[in-house]
């Protein structure tokens, strides 16, 4: 947390830090998103000596006694990172450095929790099988870790088309990856947090930005988004520092495998298959091919007096065929 302290939410070059107003502005850093401190005191107050352009850095609590002043630029990415040197550590207000960590290790078995839970049996053996369950529990030493996992009828409801079980081992095991946030995060801190995009255990190996999870309260409950799917947490499985357990209402499917045209999604078969000619509708016979429109398909097709009409229309036309044809021949001989 200490560390997280010293990470701002919001680049700035070296331009813009002897542009800060003299009042200062607040920043939020990365331990403000945890939801383990009150208040605003997570942020960081940023000043500037407008007689020595000396930048100060100190947490909004009235009379901290903790502040830094920053000393040089060590490096900028333009519009993305930037890394400055300071004189000192900068502390949370009402952080006791001295105060000794004495939590034991948890020592937490995933898998046992998860079968005691009685609804998470799918999810239980797949985190056996691929093995990620010991990564996960060998975190639980650090900042901790929280997991969201569907339920059995969560797996029951995935489309057809998804096929999760057929994916190769090493893209299932990002898919759990995917399930689970580096850091603990009890169900008030979920309920109230402050950047709803966290990244999981999925996006270190992956790289930033990808396979993140978008946290949000909707409706009174905590809400997860991956982009294709939203899911929402039904229960808490197991909550004790440094390891929180949700249950969650459906299978979190990042995008970046399950999205448009990947790997993970089977298109379902339209009625025209590739590669087939498609065979242009027959055409109905005409009348004097037709063999008198007998049988039953011309009893079906055609309607009453149809046929008789068609008779006595044949007719005429072959009557004035044979007047005009000895009309012609009178002309003829007659010339």
């Amino acid at each position: 947390d200490i560390l997280r302290y010293h990470v701002l939410l919001q680049y700035f070059s070296w331009s813009d830090l002897r542009q800060i107003p003299p009042s200062g502005v607040l920043v939020t850093t990365l331990l403000q998103t945890t939801g383990r401190v009150r208040s605003n005191f997570g942020a960081v107050n940023i000043t500037r000596d407008p007689l020595t352009n000396s930048i100060t850095i100190q947490s909004p609590a009235p009379f901290s006694p903790s502040n830094v002043t920053v000393l040089s630029l060590i490096k900028t990415l333009p519009y993305n990172i930037t890394i400055l040197a300071v004189d000192s550590l900068l502390v949370p207000y009402d952080f006791n450095l001295l105060a000794s960590e004495t939590r034991p290790p948890l020592g937490l078995n995933i898998t046992k929790a998860l079968i005691d839970g009685h609804n998470f049996n799918v999810a239980a053996s797949m985190l056996a099988a691929s093995g990620v369950v010991d990564e996960f529990e060998a975190d639980e030493g650090g900042a901790g870790i929280t997991l969201f996992v569907p339920t059995d009828d969560a797996f029951g409801d995935l489309p057809g088309n998804v096929k999760l079980q057929s994916l190769p081992a090493d893209k299932k095991a990002v898919v759990l990856k995917f399930h689970v946030l580096h850091s603990y995060y009890p169900l008030g801190s979920l309920e109230s947090i402050v950047n709803p995009v966290q990244p999981t255990l999925a996006t270190e190996d992956n790289g930033a930005g990808s396979f993140t999870l978008n946290i949000s309260r909707v409706n009174g409950s905590v809400a997860i988004d991956t982009g294709i799917v939203q899911a929402s947490v039904t229960q808490t499985v197991f909550d004790q520092n440094p390891v929180a357990i949700f249950g969650v209402s459906k299978v979190l499917l990042p995008r970046e495998i399950f999205g448009k045209d990947s790997a993970g999604v089977t298109s379902k078969p339209g009625n025209a298959v590739v590669g087939t000619r498609v065979q242009p509708p027959e055409t109905s016979p005409s009348p004097e091919n037709s063999a008198g429109f007998s049988g039953p398909a011309s009893h079906l097709s055609s309607p009453p007096g149809f046929r008789e009409e068609i008779t006595s229309k044949g007719g005429r036309y072959r009557m004035q065929s044979c007047i005009v044809t000895v009309c012609c021949i009178g002309l003829v001989l007659v010339v």
